[in-house]
């Protein structure tokens, strides 16, 4: 993988790159729709290429082991030949489910045992592990094994998860070096940046994988209950020590509003289940502002669901037909939105990279962040 930084904004430590992968280009900064079980929930592969115009899409090490297994993933050629996607795959490597799947796993220095959630089954995950089944599957970024600690965790809790999260790193980058893809096609390793709320750990974390001189770096274990501003605060940290020439991953975030923030202090990549999971729920993120399509106000408003919006739905679609199409239960109403949320996500990125290119990308930021931040 590689990686071209083509420009940084005067005023901020906002950045346009180009990641090179065997699979195509990534124009960053880029979010990445979520295919947790090798699918982005209600959306058609072709939606995700032509309408939505996603470059990347993001798989999950656990959910995938379990559901279909690294078996039948290989039999198939892996998961691009599997889903169909024949453009970049990142996978995460299961660490976020040793945070969420707290009453399911014991953690020890081997690794994490967890029950699965399917049928209870019990399955160890070891940094080791971890790279081979990632290799099974077949991703163009795989990441390395880590614990994700509670935001509301205390300096000694914080402090013992990073270290082991160093430790598995390093067992991790050993088994990664000394294997290769299984598909003809090169892989890239992530190390993970820990350290919860505390700045002098996340600053030792930072440099700790910079020293391991990856061909790039993930931000973990923020937006996972701690205060906002606290997660701006380590971002803007971290990236003053990560590597310049590196592409920077800030996972499991967010917001439209978090995705201009993070832009405006140097993230390149963004992956979140927001969209597609509060698509379903009925809520639209929009250039003008957030829509709850349940709402009675929507009943006779006949206009597009975005004015402003590029994809195929924003076009064809009302969010009178929207708001009927929830309010009646409607499964192509999980769908209309999933699509629609995506593609305005994508938009977002794609412009705040046209504005990164111009030179008024701080203008341009401070109207759109609070235009898209706005309930209508």
């Amino acid at each position: 993988m590689k990686f071209e930084l083509a420009c940084t904004d005067k005023y901020s430590s906002a950045r346009a790159g180009v990641i090179t992968t065997d699979h195509g280009l990534i124009e960053t900064p880029i979010f990445m729709p979520v295919g947790t079980v090798a699918s982005v929930k209600a959306v058609h592969v072709h939606e995700l290429r032509e309408d939505i115009k996603a470059q990347i899409i993001l798989g999950n090490t656990y959910h995938l082991y379990l559901r279909p297994g690294v078996e039948v993933l290989e039999r198939a050629g892996g998961l691009h030949k599997f889903n169909a996607w024949e453009r970049p795959i990142l996978t995460d490597s299961g660490g976020f489910q040793v945070f969420s799947l707290t009453g399911n796993r014991k953690l020890s220095e081997e690794g994490a045992i967890f029950r699965s959630h399917i049928d209870g089954s019990k399955h160890l995950f070891t940094p080791e592990k971890v790279v081979d089944i990632q290799r099974s599957i077949g991703a163009d970024i795989i990441m390395a094994f880590d614990e994700c600690p509670p935001g509301a965790s205390d300096y000694h809790y914080a402090k013992k998860s990073m270290e082991l999260t160093h430790r598995w790193l390093l067992r991790g980058l050993r088994r990664f070096d000394s294997t290769e893809s299984k598909y003809g096609y090169s892989q890239t390793f992530f190390p993970i940046v820990q350290g919860c709320v505390y700045p002098d750990l996340r600053k030792h974390s930072a440099a700790f994988v910079a020293e391991q001189e990856r061909e790039g770096y993930a931000i973990g274990g923020l937006a996972v209950g701690e205060p906002t501003e606290k997660m701006y605060e380590m971002i803007e940290m971290v990236n003053e020590i990560l590597p310049q020439n590196k592409p920077r991953y800030l996972m499991g975030v967010g917001t439209p509003q978090n995705l201009l923030e993070g832009i405006e202090r140097g993230v390149d990549m963004f992956d979140c289940v927001m969209p597609t999971r509060n698509g379903r729920n009925g809520m639209l993120f929009t250039s003008q502002g957030i829509m709850n399509m349940r709402n009675e106000k929507w009943k006779n408003d006949f206009s597009p669901l975005d004015e402003f919006g590029s994809s195929l739905v924003d076009r064809i679609y009302t969010k009178a037909y929207l708001r009927h199409l929830f309010v009646s239960k409607e499964l192509l109403a999980m769908q209309i939105a999933s699509i629609h949320n995506l593609a305005f996500y994508l938009w977002l990125v794609g412009e705040a990279r046209k504005h990164i290119l111009a030179g008024d990308f701080s203008v341009w930021k401070k109207n759109m962040i609070e235009q898209v931040g706005r309930r209508l």
